[in-house]
């Protein structure tokens, strides 16, 4: 039981009339691992999260979630899993430290509130109803009540949508622990950054099908364009540098761009030695580089490639 994945869907459909938001789609997610699902808007990963969730029934294609039927075996399932959904859920008027110490009375062995309460910073606001708290607090009342109960496996929408830089990485901090406990999340995000932070397996969804899936690292290994590299050697200096000259000075297979006025990008197989020529080239020229940086390829740079770089609606 332990090698059964912890959500695995199958050839999903999902209609909405005449519009199809999820096209056969396919997404194994493991036990005791963080998996993010990213896509742009319209993608069908919402209405693939909220299938999972048993908030939606499939057209076509299967879902099992530790096993079960989300639907079907909702009662069953209830206790395991724990939901953050973006917005709603909450009573409008209840306190929140209310709200959080009725949701740990429905479980048998709930995390301790007050802890809980301290660590995402909601003691402040504690006695306020849900209505008058900020969208930050909002956020972070609806990640505690989806983890109070001890989950099994936890979906979390749009995590830190948002929270300010603090709140932001205290619930990276809860995330990386819940995993460490054992415990599968899926998050939903559009900060790729987060996605890389916290992701062991990243899936990315476009017109309703999973299109790519692997870790971070592979997925930038993988998509790696050919004669591309993942790295880039940046810096700033004074427009018009003759980069014919530092060319000859450089490796064969190394390129070198002016992108702007005085900003320059080195791509080819860097290393150590690449950066001192370079710099030392620009001593030779009377050119002190500025922002010299080494960029790598990103995560972002990935599911642009793969989704468009077009705005969606």
């Amino acid at each position: 039981m332990e090698a059964e994945p912890a959500v695995e869907v199958v050839g999903l459909v999902k209609r909405y009339g005449r519009k199809t938001a999820v096209d056969g789609l396919d997404l194994t997610v493991g036990r005791g691992a963080v998996t993010a699902v990213l896509g742009p808007n319209g993608a069908g990963k919402t209405t693939t999260i909220e299938t999972c969730e048993g908030y939606r029934r499939p057209d076509a294609g299967t879902v099992r979630v530790l096993g079960l039927d989300p639907v079907a075996d909702a009662a069953r399932l209830r206790p395991r899993v724990g939901v953050m959904l973006q917005s709603g859920g909450v009573y409008a008027g209840a306190r929140a430290v209310e709200m959080l110490q009725h949701t740990a009375k429905l479980h048998a062995r709930p995390l301790d509130v007050d802890s809980l309460v301290e660590r995402l910073g909601l003691g402040s606001c504690g006695r306020t109803a849900y209505r008058r708290l900020s969208g930050g607090q909002q956020q972070r009342l609806a990640l505690a009540m989806a983890v109070v109960g001890r989950p099994e496996l936890v979906f979390l929408d749009e995590p830190t949508a948002g929270l300010d830089p603090q709140a932001r990485r205290a619930t990276w901090d809860l995330v990386r622990d819940l995993r460490a406990d054992g415990v599968t999340v899926v998050l939903t995000t559009h900060a790729m950054e987060e996605a890389e932070q916290l992701a062991d397996q990243v899936a990315i969804v476009d017109g309703g099908r999973v299109i790519a899936q692997g870790s971070p690292a592979e997925l930038v290994r993988s998509n790696e364009s050919a004669g591309d590299t993942q790295e880039a050697l940046r810096f700033d200096g004074r427009p018009g540098l003759d980069l014919g000259a530092l060319l000859k000075a450089l490796p064969d297979g190394t390129a070198a761009a002016e992108l702007a006025p005085g900003s320059y990008r080195i791509r080819g197989p860097l290393d150590p030695q690449l950066l001192a020529t370079v710099a030392a080239w620009c001593a030779q020229v009377g050119v002190l580089p500025d922002r010299l940086t080494v960029e790598r390829r990103s995560l972002e740079d990935v599911f642009l490639e793969l989704t468009g770089r077009e705005l969606r609606s």
